[in-house]
């Protein structure tokens, strides 16, 4: 067994001479007791150091039979002129010696500038001890070792410098005053020894768990099978619902009410179905709930002595109306708040989320504080907001409850006749709608019941190539601003629907959905599932889902031993074969290395000494 030391740095200061046998290294070798007489010639000589000019190479016998190889290093340019070299002694060295003189600041800044980095590069792979030896007597009548001690600062290295080195690197800090067999022999050579009995001690038990270890290590290890490339993420998209609605109120299409001043002025357009599904108060304007129904006496109140339908008085015909029904005319008995209605349809159309900016607008067209207090007391009582008015007490209610103006609201009015203007024949069923909301979430839709086709004026509409469930589930999401497939066949069949109307959150969501479930299945599912991923990735394609085609693509290639053994992988086009090929996993190279190395434990099976 061998020891081996590494030491860096210059002891001997810079004005001192430049003899070998004056160093650290040199006198521990020459005095200590553990080294043989015998095998004290093998100290290399000078023809060795003249071989490798940046270091020198010292070799002895230590208890006995062990062989100690130290090299010393007092020049820092090793780094420079031998770095191949220099790094191969820190990796293969035992132990670390870091040597300077206390009377030579630039030997110490040597040490901490260039061989402390490389020493703690190399501390954070491996446990290496390191020995930092302080070597002199600082240049006083009497040598302080006080750390505080700062009276040969400027000239010395102190102490508390070299122990703050010895901190950063983990190291042992000794301070040889002389080259003394005390300093040499007992200190110096006492801790470098027991960290060599420690070395080979670890090195004996490291030597133990090899001949323990079976000869494995000599047989072919097996592949090591690579992580899967990562599958595309789809980007999703945000919900435009109340945006979609107040536009509604904006493009003045659908409109089916027309609000009036007591003199028959025009004051405001609006779309019943949004009234109604914020108010029990328009419920009850329009008939969709009777007095009975409403158990608020303050609703029944306020429908009546607000507002008055009127069917008998005459009124200017616009021409620039698209609804097929004539729209009901509603007179605003109160001045004040038929002055303020259009701030407070933009208000409910809004979903009623500012509240402080509805009370601006008030205020800038009332004067009145009590006036306003007023009209602000009937949109709460309209609203059902429970409360006195205040800002405070109104924001906080409606950023609880952000009005009904909402997906839960419209729900009410989904598949029902209440309210409906327009019916879709579909596989002989009739499925009933509203053109307001069809018309303020989808743009297909808006330019279908424009004054420019035929459905404008029509009530009853077919709608071909869809199925009954995937329609309604289409509805569904226009009315709510959600849906629930029930299986990844309906969701390719609403994407397909969504992609028809160009309602591209709707796909999003849909794409969304089949990939949750295509992976969410085990292995053993997908592999006896009837579904088709192939066929699923045409449908993809066809109706220009890239997302989902691309994510479908990655997914065959992730898991290729199952689709590979599918009829239906021959149905893909040598595109699509290509890119699978070229991003299967696991690969060829790996399937490959992974069956030689099962003929190879076969074999050895076979060759079985013991059976």
């Amino acid at each position: 067994m061998s020891v081996h030391v590494v030491a860096f740095g210059n002891e001997r200061g810079a004005c001192s001479e430049d003899d070998p046998q004056s160093s650290l290294i040199w006198t521990y070798l020459g005095r200590s007791a553990l080294v043989s007489e015998t095998d004290s010639s093998l100290l290399l000589n000078s023809a060795n150091y003249l071989r490798n000019p940046s270091f020198t190479e010292y070799q002895a016998c230590v208890f006995g039979n062990v062989r100690l190889v130290i090299h010393d290093c007092p020049l820092g340019d090793i780094f420079d002129s031998d770095w191949y070299t220099s790094r191969n002694l820190i990796g293969e060295a035992d132990i670390i010696v870091i040597k300077y003189s206390v009377n030579d600041k630039s030997s110490f800044q040597e040490v901490k500038d260039i061989y402390a980095p490389l020493i703690k590069k190399a501390l954070n792979h491996c446990s290496i001890p390191v020995i930092i030896s302080a070597v002199g007597a600082r240049q006083n009548d009497v040598p302080c070792t006080c750390p505080l001690c700062i009276s040969d600062r400027r000239s010395c290295v102190t102490a508390s410098e070299g122990i703050q080195l010895a901190k950063e690197l983990g190291a042992t800090y000794l301070e040889l005053h002389s080259l003394n067999d005390f300093y040499i022999g007992k200190y110096f050579g006492g801790v470098l020894e027991y960290f060599m009995i420690q070395s080979l001690n670890q090195k004996s038990i490291e030597k133990m768990k090899k001949r323990k270890k079976p000869q494995k290590c000599h047989e072919i290890k097996p592949p090591q099978l690579e992580q899967p490339e990562k599958m595309p993420i789809l980007k999703g998209e945000a919900s435009h619902y109340d945006s979609d609605l107040h536009n509604l109120l904006f493009c003045c299409q659908c409109v089916d009410v027309i609000f009036y001043s007591e003199d028959l002025k025009e004051i405001a357009e609006a779309h019943r179905i949004v009234l109604c599904s914020v108010s029990n108060v328009f419920m009850l304007l329009f008939n969709v709930k009777s007095p009975d129904d409403i158990q608020d006496p303050s609703v029944i109140r306020m429908a009546q002595t607000l507002f008055a339908v009127d069917q008998e008085a005459v009124y200017p015909v616009s021409n620039q109306r698209s609804s097929c029904n004539s729209p009901v005319r509603v007179i605003v008995k109160d001045s004040f708040f038929c002055s303020c209605l259009s701030d407070i349809l933009h208000f409910i159309y809004s979903a009623a989320y500012q509240w402080e900016l509805l009370e601006g607008h008030i205020k800038k067209k009332v004067k009145d504080s009590s006036i306003v207090e007023d009209i602000l007391e009937k949109v709460k009582c309209i609203l059902e907001i429970p409360g006195k008015v205040n800002s405070q007490n109104c924001r906080l209610y409606v950023s609880k409850r952000p009005l009904q103006l909402c997906n839960s609201s419209l729900r009410l009015f989904f598949n029902t006749t209440v309210l409906a203007d327009v019916m879709f024949k579909i596989q002989g069923a009739v499925v009933p709608a509203h053109r307001a909301v069809l018309v303020a979430r989808c743009e297909v839709m808006a330019a279908m019941f424009s004054g420019n086709y035929i459905e404008s004026n029509s009530f009853l509409v077919p709608v071909f190539g869809i199925s009954k469930d995937t329609f309604l589930s289409f509805l569904e999401y226009l009315y709510t601003d959600s849906c629930c497939p029930a299986s990844i066949l309906q969701a390719m069949s609403l994407l397909i629907c969504a992609e028809m109307y160009q309602v591209t959150r709707l796909q999003h969501i849909c794409e969304l959905y089949i990939i949750t479930q295509l992976q969410s299945m085990p292995s053993r599912e997908l592999a006896s599932t009837s579904l088709s991923v192939v066929n699923l990735l045409r449908k993809a394609k066809f109706h220009n889902s890239d997302c989902l085609s691309n994510w479908l693509l990655h997914f065959i290639a992730s898991n290729y031993l199952i689709f590979s053994q599918k009829p239906e992988f021959e149905d893909l086009s040598v595109e699509e074969r290509n890119f699978v090929e070229m991003h299967r996993w696991p690969s060829s190279m790996y399937l490959k290395q992974l069956s030689e190395y099962r003929n190879y434990i076969h074999s050895r099976k076979c060759h079985c000494v013991v059976m």
